[in-house]
């Protein structure tokens, strides 16, 4: 249950926080607007804040895909992959919701606009499906690369949190215009679900950032389970009497014995 209701609130947070940003800053005009990196730099941050703030608890994955990431690496067991993504998903939807009770009360009105991704004509950039999939799979894949580097054994414990949320940033920097950056299922199916009685193509869309990011997870995955990825065994000692910790970014907490 610490896990669940961790994995909620990460997520709950990056959703307001990040989608939040694009919706009510981003894009616009005037001294409280950003542009992309404003946007980009909410999403890394709030990762960055959570890690540290849930990270001991649940690893703070708060992305079914980095969860099916960590699955495939052999990092977690089923059922707790199967917690985590209902929790990710239910906290996903809370955080798209507070979004849209905060956006209805704004005097000039609004278009409806939660952050959804997309893509294709009237869609930012207006890229393809196919320019979508791509992205989504390569960025997705890379993203966890990171995270399931920086938290295996010998990695630097500290600044995993940090690491993934400039990783992050990254990402979305590069994202914004293609697809509005998802790398996360429940990002993604928050906003498309509440706000689908504005943007119900929205909602048509989200299977593509679904299916995209659990490829490139379960590639990354792979890798690391296979060893290809991993560290060696034997870890350099590195002044702490040869022991070593996984880090909090990722991957759940080891049990005290």
């Amino acid at each position: 249950m610490k896990k669940a209701v961790a994995e909620f609130i990460g997520t709950f947070a990056l959703v307001l926080f990040g989608c939040g940003t694009a919706v009510i800053a981003g894009m616009g005009t005037g001294p409280t607007s950003v542009d992309v990196l404003g946007i980009a730099m909410a999403f890394g941050l709030a990762i960055v804040a959570m890690a540290y703030g849930i990270g001991q608890v649940s690893g703070c994955h708060i992305n079914p895909a980095v969860s099916f990431g960590v699955l495939v690496a052999g990092r977690m067991t089923t059922q707790d992959f199967i917690t985590y993504v209902i929790a990710q998903i239910l906290g996903a939807i809370a955080g798209a919701l507070v979004l849209y009770l905060i956006m209805t009360g704004k005097a000039s009105g609004w278009n409806g606009g939660l952050g959804q991704n997309g893509w294709g004509p009237g869609y930012l950039g207006e890229y393809s499906l196919s320019s979508a999939f791509i992205f989504e799979v390569v960025a997705t894949f890379l993203f966890l690369v990171c995270i399931l580097g920086v938290t295996q054994r010998g990695a630097p414990v500290g600044l995993a949190g940090l690491a993934i949320g400039l990783t992050l940033v990254v990402i979305h920097l590069i994202g914004i215009n293609i697809t509005g950056t998802s790398v996360n299922p429940a990002r993604s199916l928050g906003p498309a679900i509440v706000g689908a009685g504005v943007k119900p193509e929205r909602l048509a869309q989200v299977w593509l950032f679904i299916i995209a990011p659990l490829i490139g997870a379960g590639i990354a995955g792979y890798l690391f389970k296979s060893g290809i990825l991993a560290a060696d065994d034997v870890v350099p000692d590195r002044g702490g009497g040869g022991r070593t910790e996984v880090a909090p970014g990722a991957s759940a907490p080891r049990k005290k014995g």
